[in-house]
């Protein structure tokens, strides 16, 4: 069997990326940029037409195209390169002479991010708890579109993968580990209302205010400007093509944030689930799968919220000399699916469980 040349590990697994995917981030940074870019290049030819030096615009134009292009290509460059390597006692990202890597024993949960598009190929991102406070940060390794993530965190967790294991069409019930037993399950009752939450759709009504009075003030001008004639038939429709791809890039971004704040709660909620079993405790949030260990546990706060209860998960990780609060503490909530069971109604039987845990542990 193969050796680490580092660590001088046997190395149990080795495998790239089945399928290379751009982030979602990357995909709308090449959108905008390509959207503004056809929207300068309009507003160029105008200008041409009407004897304007036109050498910056088309400068800005043709920066904005480069963006467009490496936001969307760049990407899959780079992970087409990427080898991700288990050994022993580590998982390593390696690219050429890059390394990144992180002891197994320190990780602390895993999430499972599927792939919408595949459902056998999905990220694996294993996260370790580090200090709160001054120190917080985030230590993770992602493992970019490899097959079967769910049966990749089993063997990293030293666990034989059973049959069910490497779909995201079946329930996450189905695909626990062999003599694994669901003792609670339950579903978030709301999707309450944070700080961030209300400053997003804050956002977003600024937006379409913002996209309203813009849409009035274009066709006023677009109006007065075309019944001049002073335009060519071409300048005449870069014109009104250049307004309205802006007009309708402002109205796509207005509807997203309104989206992330109003809509998009609502439905992970209806599709989120909680489990706590034997060993571990799962939770399903879309394509979203939260994996924890039981033992990493080592307080669980329950915080009562109007009639409804938020239970966190404190963690403490190998080293770390602090706890991660996964937001125990006050801090405002990620876009990542944390090991928080949100707005239940029965937390008094999901706390009595993992804290038996804790005091066996203290006790043995």
């Amino acid at each position: 069997m193969a050796r680490d040349s580092i660590f001088g590990e046997r190395i149990v697994w080795q495998g790239r990326c089945r399928a290379t995917s751009v982030p979602f981030a990357q995909k709308a940074t090449a959108l905008m940029a390509a959207v503004i870019s056809a929207v300068t290049l309009c507003y160029a030819v105008v200008a041409q037409s009407l004897d304007v030096p036109v050498g910056g615009m088309v400068a800005f134009s043709a920066w904005c195209a480069t963006l467009a292009l490496g936001a969307w290509r760049v990407p899959l460059w780079w992970r087409s390169e990427v080898e991700y390597l288990v050994t022993e006692r580590h998982v390593i990202w390696r690219r050429g002479r890059i390394r990144r890597s992180i002891e197994i024993e320190q990780i602390s949960y895993a999430l499972v991010r599927w792939s919408p598009r595949d459902p056998v190929v999905g990220d694996l991102v294993l996260v370790r708890a580090v200090p709160t406070g001054a120190l917080w940060r985030t230590l993770s390794l992602t493992l970019h579109d490899v097959e079967a993530p769910d049966r990749l965190w089993a063997l990293v967790r030293g666990v034989e993968p059973s049959a069910p294991l490497g779909s995201s069409e079946r329930p996450l019930a189905q695909r626990l580990d062999p003599g694994e037993r669901v003792l609670w399950s339950g579903a978030p009752l709301a999707s309450p209302w944070t700080p961030r939450r209300a400053a997003t759709a804050a956002a977003g009504a600024v937006l379409a205010v913002v996209f309203v009075v813009s849409f009035l003030r274009q066709v006023h001008r677009l109006a007065r400007v075309l019944r001049l004639h002073a335009l060519t038939p071409t300048s005449a429709v870069c014109f009104v093509g250049g307004a309205s791809l802006g007009l309708l890039l402002l109205l796509a971004v207005a509807c997203l944030v309104a989206y992330a704040a109003l809509l998009r709660p609502l439905r992970l909620a209806r599709r989120t689930r909680y489990f706590v079993t034997d060993k571990r405790v799962l939770i399903r949030r879309g394509d979203e799968e939260l994996s924890l260990d039981r033992s990493r546990i080592v307080y669980v706060i329950d915080a009562p919220s109007k009639r409804l209860h938020d239970v966190f998960l404190v963690l403490d990780g190998p080293q770390a000399r602090a706890l991660a609060p996964s937001g125990a503490f006050g801090e405002e909530a990620s876009g990542s699916l944390r090991p928080v069971f949100a707005s239940i109604d029965d937390a008094d039987t999901v706390s009595q469980i993992l804290r038996r845990e804790q005091a066996e542990n203290r006790a043995a």
